[in-house]
C-alpha cells in the first residue's frame, strides 16, 4: 500500500513527534523509507542538517531499518514535494507545529503548502 514513506524532519520537536507511527507503518507495509532534511544554502545549515539525518538514522537502524537518506537546499515545501516526486513516495509523513490552526498561520504552514502540493497523500501528525 505504502510502498515508499518520505519522512521529512528538522530541528523542531514537532518534526520528530511521528517518528513512531512512520516506525509502525514502515514495518507493516515493508515500505522503503526516505528521510530527508531542508536546509538554508550555507555551511552551518548544511552541518546541522546532516546532524539531523544521522540522528534519523540511528533511530531507525536501531530498530532494524536502514532509511534512504536525501539532504536538499532550498525552499521546505517545495523541496519536500520535489523529493517525494523525485523517489515516487505514496504518503508523506510530517509534523505540524500548531501554527496552521489559525487563519494567518495557515497560509503561511510549511504542512499547509505541503499538503496543497504534495503529488501523493500527506500523513500530519499533531
Amino acid at each position: 500500500m505504502f510502498e515508499t514513506i518520505l519522512f521529512p524532519v528538522d530541528r523542531s520537536r514537532e518534526a520528530w513527534e511521528p517518528s513512531q507511527l512512520v516506525l509502525e507503518l514502515v514495518q507493516q507495509y515493508s515500505s522503503r523509507l526516505v528521510l530527508l532534511s531542508v536546509v538554508a544554502d550555507d555551511a552551518e545549515s548544511a552541518a546541522a542538517g546532516a546532524e539531523l539525518l544521522d540522528k534519523g538514522r540511528s533511530l531507525f537502524e536501531a530498530q532494524g531499518i536502514v532509511p534512504e537518506i536525501v539532504e536538499r537546499q532550498g525552499n521546505p515545501p517545495f523541496a519536500i514535494c520535489d523529493v517525494a516526486d523525485e523517489v515516487g513516495a505514496s504518503l508523506i509523513v510530517m509534523g505540524c507545529r500548531g501554527i496552521g490552526l489559525t487563519p494567518e498561520g495557515a497560509a503561511e504552514s510549511v504542512t499547509n503548502r505541503v499538503i496543497n502540493l504534495a503529488p501523493c497523500p500527506v500523513l500530519v501528525v499533531p
